[in-house]
């Protein structure tokens, strides 16, 4: 990512492409969710990396049913025009229980290029 540092944003003011993915994410609708990436995007979420969109529709298929989890969105920030943090807290019966996550995006195109999902 850029060396920018991030400014807040209302979570509202996300691009329209990662709030379509956020609530498609939310409500396991893989389908959706995929159509907001590009062809060659990357995925990186638990120290594994997805390449493709073949690829990141078997993660997010596996996300949707590997753990039942409620999921807030918590704050936004902008590095750039094509680089968004959206921070989330989840509950659920995965190790832990709670944690928040930095969900991570680049755009190009108006399509996720690039997320990375880390604590």
């Amino acid at each position: 990512m850029p060396e920018q540092q991030p400014r807040t944003i209302a979570p509202h003011t996300l691009p329209e492409t990662i709030t379509r993915y956020l609530k498609a994410h939310r409500a396991h609708d893989t389908a959706t969710a995929v159509t907001t990436f590009t062809d060659d995007a990357t995925v990186t979420d638990d120290g594994k990396t997805y390449q493709g969109a073949t690829a990141i529709e078997r993660w997010l298929s596996r996300s949707a049913t590997e753990f039942t989890y409620t999921i807030n969105l918590t704050s936004a920030q902008q590095i750039d025009t094509t680089h968004y943090i959206a921070t989330h807290h989840l509950e659920g019966n995965f190790p832990g229980g709670t944690v928040d996550l930095r969900y991570q995006f680049t755009l190009r195109n108006n399509l996720i290029e690039r997320l990375v999902i880390e604590a």
